[in-house]
């Protein structure tokens, strides 16, 4: 195979300049396809645990339903149920005592949707991890492939220059080497830009499955039951009983 132009060649005969933009290019394209399939995977899994947050609430007790919702480390879903009780449980053993610390002067509800929130925030945290790897790398690559664009085309005009040959057969190569550092920066670019948006979506509707999770729960801790999303507003639909 002939490399007298082309990607070898624009190796071999860039300078540290050339070569380093080039290698800095590689390793945000693995920085982002690494990021790309860690969170798709996360999302996937969370997905399936969205899946048990409907059999919950056909479970006897509040045990069996936290067993339905899966094993409980990483599982935003059991622990948004655990926060949940334990906020509950913590206002039920404070009742009829002293008030000694602020948080104390909380209702159950409050106290409860602010532990909630917590847990979807700590959540929502989690999610967003990484991502920030993505955008900087959908939004500084171009830029990096086109300065590697503009110090090659330097270099070649000036060997041009030198050599005294301004013929399209000595120009054209020489040029379109350098351009390859554009096509490299776009093609790191593209794929970290799509997959931003990609996990940004699948995000939001993780996000939106333990929104809707996290108010069903706040309504059955406070209440006794769950806020029915299709009846009536107001009715409420307890858990399965024994």
């Amino acid at each position: 195979m002939d490399s007298k132009f082309g990607l070898v060649n624009v190796w071999l005969q860039g300078d540290w300049v050339t070569r380093g933009v080039a290698l800095l290019l590689l390793g945000m394209s693995l920085a982002s396809w690494i990021v790309i399939l860690i969170k798709a995977l996360d999302i996937l899994r969370y997905r399936r645990l969205a899946s048990s947050a409907e059999p919950f609430w056909h479970s006897a007790d509040f045990a069996e339903g936290l067993a339905k919702l899966g094993p409980q480390a990483d599982n935003p879903f059991h622990q948004l149920a655990v926060e949940g009780r334990e906020a509950a449980a913590h206002v039920r053993r404070r009742e009829g005592s002293a008030r000694t610390e602020l948080h104390d002067a909380l209702d159950v509800s409050d106290w409860v949707t602010r532990c909630l929130r917590n847990s979807i925030d700590d959540t929502t945290a989690r999610l967003q991890t990484g991502l920030a790897v993505l955008a900087s790398v959908g939004s500084t690559a171009p830029f990096i492939g086109l300065f590697g664009t503009v110090w090659g085309i330097y270099h070649a005009l000036m060997s041009i220059g030198a050599a005294g040959q301004a013929t399209i057969d000595k120009v054209a190569g020489p040029i379109g080497e350098a351009l390859i550092m554009t096509a490299l920066g776009l093609a790191v670019a593209i794929p970290a830009v799509l997959g931003y948006n990609a996990l940004v979506r699948g995000n939001k509707h993780i996000l939106t499955r333990l929104n809707r999770f996290a108010h069903d729960l706040h309504a059955y801790l406070v209440t006794g039951a769950r806020v029915s999303g299709g009846g009536a507003a107001g009715t409420v639909v307890p858990m399965k009983k024994a």
